[in-house]
């Protein structure tokens, strides 16, 4: 599988349009963030998924920091992180193929955070990964997130259209799923398309799962 630096193009951070301006510059990380992780858990605190998970909003509160600090540290090493100047915003990527969850060590720290609720946690992941596409083509966004803070401010868009101009540039469409229904439209204007509708077995959440086509 390649890696996120070889899949990543350098030069300059794109907005839309070929227009930037400095608050909404992306950067590729080179180094854990505990920002990153603090902006995806304030960002997927009220999740469909995640309260699904985790139905217990103080417990989901308490986990989330430590989960997502887990998964940037997977797709760091696996894929990559991108998030902007002010660390409000972030998104966690995967390379082409099939993702890798990190093996038996990784496992144990997801079972001390999410305890019983992992079985859930286990039945949504499994529903995710059958929805992609046999071999898997697609730069795979699995998070992204703005900080309740930072939300109107157009920085979601942003890191968005950065994730589909890398892409581009490798002649690759990007796949991602969403159990928000609102997040359907918001995709749909950024030129995403809604490959599939499904439901987690065991009465979980719906899914969109959605794929803006490669140029």
């Amino acid at each position: 599988m390649a890696t996120w630096r070889n899949f990543a193009f350098p030069g300059t951070d794109i907005v839309s349009s070929g227009t930037m301006k400095h608050d909404r510059q992306i950067e590729t990380l080179t180094a854990p963030s505990s920002r990153v992780a603090e902006t995806l858990a304030l960002a997927f605190r009220d999740d469909p998924a995640l309260s699904w998970i985790q139905p217990d909003p103080e417990a989901r509160r308490r986990m989330l920091p430590r989960f997502f600090a887990i998964a940037a540290e997977q797709s760091q090493h696996y894929g990559g992180v991108l998030a902007s100047k002010s660390r409000t915003a972030a998104a966690l990527l995967y390379p082409p193929g099939q993702v890798r969850e990190g093996g038996l060590w990784v496992s144990l720290r997801l079972l001390a955070i999410f305890k019983t609720a992992l079985s859930r946690g286990l039945k949504v992941a499994e529903a995710m990964h059958k929805e992609h596409p046999r071999p898997q083509p697609y730069l795979y966004l699995r998070y992204v997130g703005v900080a309740p803070e930072a939300q109107g401010q157009g920085l979601g868009g942003a890191i968005i259209r950065d994730i589909i101009a890398r892409a581009a540039m490798q002649r690759r469409g990007v796949l991602l799923e969403t159990a928000t229904q609102s997040n359907v439209a918001i995709y749909t204007r950024l030129g995403f398309d809604i490959v599939s509708e499904w439901e987690v077995p065991g009465g979980g959440p719906k899914f969109w799962t959605m794929i803006h086509p490669a140029p």
